[in-house]
């Protein structure tokens, strides 16, 4: 097909092959290769620490990465930052950028959370870890200066959609209460019949295709199917009451696109407080293009949002 990109895209929109889903080893290897010779991140203001937090009950630990701004006066609000990959790719370090920018311009401590990733730990191995994270985070509040009741998710692509099932995990174990969830281009149905889903096809790096990949290494052979929780596919979760307000963020030209609208909409449709932004020219990996104009405007937006929802 033909797609009207935005002007800052369109000389990127071929550089993205190395997001081959069919061998995830491979890619990821292949990411970690690229990685080798690039500058650290600036963390001036900001104390990374890197730690392992208990695990799902009989399960190893999970390794995250605690972002505290220096200096630290007061307790601060938290953000559990969950990252993208199509649940097979990605590691903590892929959001260092994001975090300390959230942990600088926010003033909030984040936490990241390297999870387990399919298809060698398929569901619930990955969001298992995350809602351990969480539990970790709230218990340790004290430790960590961190006001308990100003804690928000925040992920991207997949980490949007397991943010989604974190949040509904809190709400149906009686878990930490969430003050906000940020659902950045979440990935969160499954069934990919939208039509979204049925028109990008062939878009940059993600399209169709790699969903349907991506879901199978996830779910297997159940991918699709009937019996599928919400909690790995909160798209189809029926009842979105009781859930923390939502921003959730879509592009124009992703495959992902009506399922994160949709969500809005039925989270709308509960009773949750949501704001809902889609941006224009875009395909789903414009935001590893952070020059571009429509990256900052997303990347700003974030801050904003943040902002409002955990200092008010």
């Amino acid at each position: 097909m033909t797609y009207r990109y935005d002007a800052d895209l369109v000389a990127a929109a071929g550089n993205f092959g190395v997001f081959d889903l069919t061998d995830p080893r491979k890619t990821r290897a292949s990411l970690i290769a690229a990685s080798v010779g690039k500058p650290a991140p600036d963390t001036t203001g900001v104390e990374v620490t890197d730690l392992e937090v208990p695990g799902p009950q009989d399960n190893p630990g999970v390794p995250v990465r605690v972002y505290r701004p220096a200096d630290m006066a007061e307790d601060l609000p938290a953000v559990l930052n969950i990252h993208g990959g199509g649940f097979v790719i990605g590691r903590i370090e892929v959001d260092d950028h994001t975090c300390l920018d959230i942990a600088r311009r926010v003033n909030a401590v984040v936490v990241s959370v390297g999870y387990r990733l399919a298809p060698e730990h398929p569901y619930p191995a990955g969001l298992e870890d995350c809602y351990a994270a969480l539990e970790w985070l709230a218990a340790n509040a004290g430790e960590l200066r961190v006001d308990a009741a100003r804690i928000a998710v925040h992920g991207i692509s997949a980490g949007g959609g397991l943010s989604a099932g974190v949040a509904l995990l809190a709400r149906d174990r009686s878990g930490p209460e969430l003050a906000f969830q940020y659902l950045d281009l979440p990935e969160l149905d499954d069934r990919r019949d939208t039509l979204s889903m049925a028109r990008f096809t062939d878009t940059p790096g993600w399209n169709t295709p790699n969903a349907e990949i991506s879901w199978r290494h996830y779910l297997g052979e159940r991918a699709g199917g009937d019996d599928v929780p919400v909690y790995a596919a909160p798209g189809r979760a029926k009842d979105l009451s009781g859930l923390p307000p939502a921003y959730v963020t879509a592009l124009e030209y992703d495959p992902c696109r009506d399922e994160a609208v949709a969500y809005a909409e039925n989270l709308f449709a509960a009773g949750v407080p949501v704001e809902t932004h889609v941006f224009s020219g875009a395909y789903h990996l414009a935001y590893l293009m952070p020059t571009a104009k429509v990256s900052l405007r997303r990347a700003e937006e974030r801050i904003t949002v943040l902002r409002a929802a955990l200092r008010g």
